[in-house]
Parts: structure tokens; C-alpha cells; sequence
């Protein structure tokens, strides 16, 4: 269950450096191709080290509250890896990580670290949009006959995308913040005035036709 003061303290600290930006007109581009009046990049986070141990700790707790049988700490590449790094040291386990997809050369592995039989994981992202790419990773650890407990991240869009398919997946999510907490102090702490955060609000409905 999300600790709502770790929730609005995290958000308030990914605005403070600015890991989080707002353009309604014109709007970002993802990856994705959603068009989007936001935009995440909790990469920033790792240069400042009183948050990213307050990450780490907060995920630690998470993970060990919500998935108390885990055994392998997973990093996805390549935001998540330096989390999962840390929160696999504050918990004490053997830590993986794992690529978008398999090397072109060498040994070819997807994942690198030590996987064993009846190995319990638990995958660590720093943010969670439509869930796509952390799913697939999700897939490639399933296939080594490896039980994924669940995905843990920083922080969540709430797409209805996200929720179907983490749902489809059969795949738990925890997160430390999510887009409520954030608009909740950016509006606050005006960083969007009241009429911005309510067409921001908006794009999570439809995301995909929200720039139409």
C-alpha cells in the first residue's frame, strides 16, 4: 500500500529538480507516440544523493512489505538499474539486471547476474507509462523458469493502458508516487496553476486522443 507521505514526498522532490516538466501547447512526444503534456526523467534523480536513498529506501520498504518472499532484486535497463543496485544493497540481495533485449555478441544474454531454481524476483523501473517495456522484461525473466513476484517503480502514470496490461500479465505494481500525488503538488506548490493541472488531468483519460 502506497505511504502517502513518501508518496507526496517523492513527487515534490522529482518537481524541485525538475526530473518532471509540463507543455500542454506544444505537448512532449513519447516513444510511444503518445502525444503528452508531460514529461518524466527520473534519471536526474541519481545525481542527488539525499533522494536517491530516500528511492532506495522507499522501495526496500515496499518490497519487502508487499513481497516478503523475494530473493532476487532485478534492475531494468537502464533506468532501473542503479535502484535496484542500491536497493539490493540495503536489502542484502543477489542483484540482476536485465536488457531490452538480448546481446548482439558474446554470450548473447539478456540478463546478466546469476538466476537459480526456485528464485523469486522482483523487478525495480524508475517510472511506469503504458508498462510495455518492463513487461517484456518481466517475460524474459519468466522464461528462464523464474518466478516474478512483482514490479516495483518510482513513480506511476496511471494509464489505463498500465492497468490493463499489468493486469493481462498477471504482474503486481508498487509504486512510490503516482500521477494523482504529483499534480496534487504541482498544483500546490504552483508549479501549474489550476486550469494547466485541469487539462493535464484530462490526458490520463485518453492520452492517445487527448492531442486531437
Amino acid at each position: 500500500m502506497m505511504n502517502e507521505n513518501i508518496a507526496n514526498l517523492i513527487a515534490s522532490d522529482l518537481l524541485k529538480i525538475k526530473a518532471v516538466s509540463f507543455s500542454i501547447n506544444p505537448p512532449y512526444t513519447w516513444a510511444s507516440g503518445i502525444k503528452a503534456p508531460i514529461y518524466t526523467d527520473n534519471r536526474l534523480t541519481i545525481a542527488y544523493p539525499r533522494i536517491r536513498e530516500q528511492i532506495a529506501t522507499g522501495l526496500a520498504n515496499i518490497i519487502t512489505e508487499t513481497f516478503p518472499k523475494i530473493s532476487v532484486i532485478g534492475g531494468v535497463a537502464t533506468a532501473g538499474i542503479p535502484h535496484a543496485t542500491l536497493v539490493s544493497q540495503n536489502l542484502n540481495l543477489p542483484l540482476i539486471y536485465v536488457r531490452s533485449q538480448a546481446k548482439d555478441h558474446g554470450a548473447g544474454r539478456q540478463i546478466e547476474g546469476q538466476l537459480n531454481a526456485g528464485d523469486q524476483v522482483v523487478l525495480i523501473d524508475d517510472l511506469i507509462s503504458t508498462g510495455g517495456s518492463v513487461l517484456k522484461t518481466v517475460a524474459a525473466v519468466r522464461a528462464q523458469n523464474v518466478e516474478v513476484l512483482g514490479v516495483a517503480a518510482i513513480f506511476s502514470y496511471q494509464l489505463p493502458d498500465a492497468v490493463k496490461n499489468f493486469k493481462t500479465a498477471d504482474v503486481p505494481l508498487v509504486t512510490l508516487t503516482d500521477y494523482d500525488h504529483l499534480l496534487q503538488q504541482a498544483t500546490h506548490q504552483h508549479y501549474l496553476n489550476t486550469t494547466d493541472a485541469t487539462t493535464i488531468k484530462t490526458w490520463r483519460q485518453d492520452p492517445w486522443h487527448w492531442s486531437k
